[in-house]
């Protein structure tokens, strides 16, 4: 299986900076030609002689003043006809294959193209738009996974009790994969100073239940560096090379913790075990992970499936689930169905897309993204799922939360839009509309999915008008590298669209 993507961080060849050098000298070769040749070719003339040249001022220097204004409320809004007029010809290419899709004005909410919108389909990593949906409507922005060590029940144990963070890093300087995570050299370093005798480190991973790999995963993708087995702590997400973004990872990266804790306090790694922490010791350490809101744009960006699924795992815990896969895809749903999205043709096995069992409509996902530009589902058309059964742990009788109010609605879904890619600059899109579809670049945000079996693209876009049109494309039958440039295709048809 393939998870889409590209290098976290682009650089520059030296080639490329010797085209950049060479296209200057050009230009200030052709600029000051004439004086050029006059002092060269001309040094015995009067006019040289007798101080006829003259140099010109410098000109003013370019002041740039960058900035970022709103979509016009006076542009047109577009018609479906016009929409359907335009993408008649993108959205009949053979390279789409099995193809379903949706496109909404965001300042109306008026769907106006679909395309076998209610079929579910295989998401990929579109998938992540409706765990970080759920997670910005449940969680606070500033919410971080603490991992702590404390004292064990024996006098020479310490034990690690693992929360829920995959970003620790034992990398010097905290200089990890994951921007701001929390540093397990200074965990240790809390440890030695603690003035503990040990000589035996238990990694406490009970917080999360059931199986570490998901339904409809190929555990082909662990030393592929798309996933790693999900245990409740990890270094650099499960990586075994900390600056590579699809690295092989570990398959025991809570173990793995341990051993190098151990390690940096100067025991026998092969003494680690793991076990659980008894209640009420003393704790020795802390550390805390980067804030949710920095995590969630990690994971968009970067397509990051050991972030989604850690995340999706905090939204159980939240909403009184079971921290697992089973959990965390029914509080996804839960949180999506309690806030009026229409839940149906949904089967969800876990929260990164990464599953190719997952089946969700482009339509659910195309509501998500118009609900943050700008547009609420209206009550009054969306189909009420069927309650859902208390969590396990939870206790009978949990009661729905209040549909929000319209504002409250968008509000806390529109930093979502800050965390998708960049068409052509950032994350999981830098590398596409480079060569292709450059129209789109810059004006396209989306986030991306790419299975063998399915490419997909969900996101928002301000067209010629000025008019902000939300889509979600979604393909299936054809290898990535043939239906993701025809995707783009699409999108970039809807930048060009001038469609009223």
């Amino acid at each position: 299986m393939v998870q889409g993507g590209s290098g976290r961080y682009g650089s520059a060849t030296r080639r490329r900076r010797g085209v950049r050098t060479w296209s200057i000298i050009v230009l200030v070769v052709l600029a000051g030609a004439a004086v050029v040749a006059a002092v060269i070719l001309k040094p015995w003339t009067p006019e040289f002689r007798h101080g006829g040249l003259t140099i010109a001022a410098p000109p003013a220097p370019a002041i740039v003043s960058p900035e970022v204004e709103p979509a016009p409320d006076t542009a047109p809004a577009p018609s479906a006809a016009g929409v359907a007029t335009a993408l008649g010809p993108v959205v009949a290419s053979p390279d789409l294959g099995g193809f379903a899709g949706s496109v909404t004005d965001a300042a109306s909410g008026t769907v106006l193209w679909s395309e076998r919108a209610d079929e579910p389909r295989v998401p990929s990593s579109t998938a992540k738009i409706m765990t970080t949906a759920a997670a910005l409507l449940t969680l606070p922005a500033d919410q971080r996974v603490h991992t702590k060590v404390v004292a064990g029940s024996a006098p020479n144990e310490i034990v690690l009790v693992a929360a829920g963070d995959p970003t620790l890093t034992a990398q010097p300087g905290g200089q990890g994969y994951y921007p701001g995570a929390g540093s397990l050299l200074d965990l240790a370093a809390q440890v030695r100073n603690a003035d503990i005798r040990a000589d035996t480190v238990v990694v406490d991973t009970s917080v999360y239940s059931g199986q570490t790999m998901a339904r409809g995963w190929d555990p082909i993708d662990i030393p592929g560096g798309s996933i790693a087995p999900l245990e409740s702590v990890m270094l650099d997400g499960g990586r075994l090379d900390p600056a590579g973004e699809y690295s092989p990872r570990s398959g025991t990266p809570a173990l793995d913790v341990g051993r190098r804790l151990a390690t940096e306090l100067g025991l026998d790694p092969a003494k680690v075990r793991i076990g659980t922490a008894p209640q009420g010791t003393k704790r020795l350490g802390e550390v805390a992970s980067a804030p949710l809101r920095d995590r969630l744009r990690d994971m968009m960006v970067y397509s990051d499936n050991v972030l989604a699924e850690t995340i999706g795992r905090e939204v159980a815990q939240a909403t009184g689930r079971p921290m697992s896969f089973e959990g965390a895809a029914a509080a996804v749903a839960a949180v999506l169905a309690e806030n009026a999205f229409d839940m149906t043709g949904v089967t969800m096995f876990d929260c990164s897309g990464l599953s190719v069992d997952d089946r969700i409509p482009a339509r659910l996902l195309n509501q998500i993204i118009t609900t943050a530009a700008g547009s609420e589902p209206d009550p009054e058309t969306t189909t009420a799922p069927a309650p859902l059964a208390p969590p396990l742990g939870a206790g009978a009788g949990r009661q729905a939360q209040p549909e929000p109010a319209a504002a409250t609605l968008t509000s806390r879904l529109v930093p979502m839009l800050d965390y998708l890619p960049v068409a052509g600059g950032t994350g999981s899109l830098s590398s596409r509309y480079v060569t292709q579809n450059q129209g789109g670049a810059g004006w396209v945000r989306a986030k991306t999915g790419t299975l063998s079996v399915a490419s997909t693209l969900a996101g928002y876009v301000l067209d010629r008008d000025g008019r902000v049109l939300t889509f979600t494309l979604m393909s299936s039958d054809r290898p990535p590298e043939v239906s993701r440039p025809a995707l783009d295709a699409v999108a970039t048809t809807l930048r060009n669209c001038g469609c009223s």
